[in-house]
C-alpha cells in the first residue's frame, strides 16, 4: 500500500510512520523538513510547505497513493486547499479532526460518533468541524474521505497533564519532586481518556484501503477512563512522591 502523509513528524504522524513501516506500507512524508526528522531509510521524504500550493502540485505530479493522509489541516480554507490539491492523487483523504469537536457541554457518556459536533468554546474544535462538513460535501466517486477523531493522545516524553506550559513541560515534574503545590481544576473528578500514540498508530492504520470506512467518521480512543486526579496519583506514584494539591474552580481558571 503506497501512503502520503502530511507532516509526519508529530506526536501521532511519527507514531502511525513507525507502524506503517512495520507493515512493509510504501510511505511518502511530506513537510517542509524543519523539524525532527527520524532516520527512516524506506520511506521517502518530498520536502515543500502544504501552502506553496505551485511546488506541491509539482512534486505530486504522475503521482497516486492508495492513501493520503492530512494531519496539518486546520480551518476551512485548509480543507479548500486539500481538496484542490489531493483530488487525482488518491482514493482515500483521511482527514485528522478532533474529539474535541463534540458537543459542549457533553450531553451525555460515553462519547460515541453518533454525538453530534458543536463545541462553541474552542475556535480549533469548531473550525475541525467545519473542514468535515466540508470534506464530506465534496467527496466524490474516486475521492473519498475518512476522518479521524483523536482525543488525548500521549507518547513516551511527553507529560500529562491538564495545566502546563508547552516551553517547560517538566515544571509539573519538578514541582512534585520538590514537593511543592500542584494545581487540578474543578475537584478533580473530571473523567477523561488517555490514549498511547502506537495504540493510535496500530488502530489507525487498520482504516486505511477500507473501503466501508469512506465516507465515516471515527474516534479513536482508549477504552479506558481515568479522573483527572487519579491521572496525577498515578504520575505522583510513578516518582515515589506524595501529592499536595490545590483544587482552584474552573471559573477561577478562566479568569486568570
Amino acid at each position: 500500500m503506497k501512503v502520503l502523509m502530511i507532516g509526519g513528524t508529530g506526536l501521532i504522524s511519527s507514531a502511525v510512520v513507525d507502524e506503517a513501516i512495520k507493515r512493509k506500507m510504501e510511505v511518502t512524508i511530506l513537510n517542509r523538513g524543519k523539524h525532527n526528522q527520524k532516520n527512516w531509510p524506506d520511506v521517502e521524504h518530498l520536502i515543500a510547505d502544504i501552502n506553496d500550493e505551485k511546488r506541491v502540485k509539482e512534486l505530486l505530479e504522475g503521482r497516486y497513493f492508495d492513501a493520503i493522509v492530512q494531519r496539518i489541516s486546520y480551518t476551512l480554507e485548509d480543507a479548500k486547499r486539500d481538496v484542490r490539491l489531493f483530488y487525482g492523487h488518491t482514493k482515500q483523504f483521511v482527514f485528522i479532526s478532533s474529539a474535541s469537536a463534540y458537543q459542549k457541554p457533553i450531553p451525555y457518556l460515553p462519547v460515541t460518533e453518533k454525538m453530534p459536533l458543536n463545541n462553541p468554546y474552542w475556535t480549533y474544535s469548531k473550525n475541525k468541524q467545519l473542514c468535515e462538513e466540508y470534506l464530506l460535501k465534496n467527496q466524490r466517486r474516486d475521492f473519498k474521505v475518512t476522518i479521524i477523531r483523536p482525543s488525548h493522545t500521549y507518547g513516551d516524553h511527553s507529560i500529562i497533564s491538564q495545566l502546563k506550559s508547552n516551553k517547560h513541560p517538566y515544571t509539573l515534574l519538578h514541582r512534585l519532586k520538590e514537593k511543592k503545590p500542584i494545581v487540578i481544576p474543578g475537584d478533580g473528578m473530571q473523567l477523561w481518556t488517555l490514549t498511547y500514540n502506537y495504540d493510535f498508530a496500530s488502530g489507525f492504520l487498520d482504516v486505511l484501503g477500507r473501503r466501508r470506512t469512506y465516507g465515516k467518521a471515527y474516534h479513536l480512543t482508549s477504552d479506558k477512563v481515568y479522573t483527572w486526579e487519579r491521572i496525577m496519583e498515578i504520575i505522583a506514584d510513578a516518582l515515589g512522591v506524595t501529592m499536595d494539591i490545590v483544587y482552584i474552580p474552573w471559573d477561577t481558571i478562566f479568569q486568570y
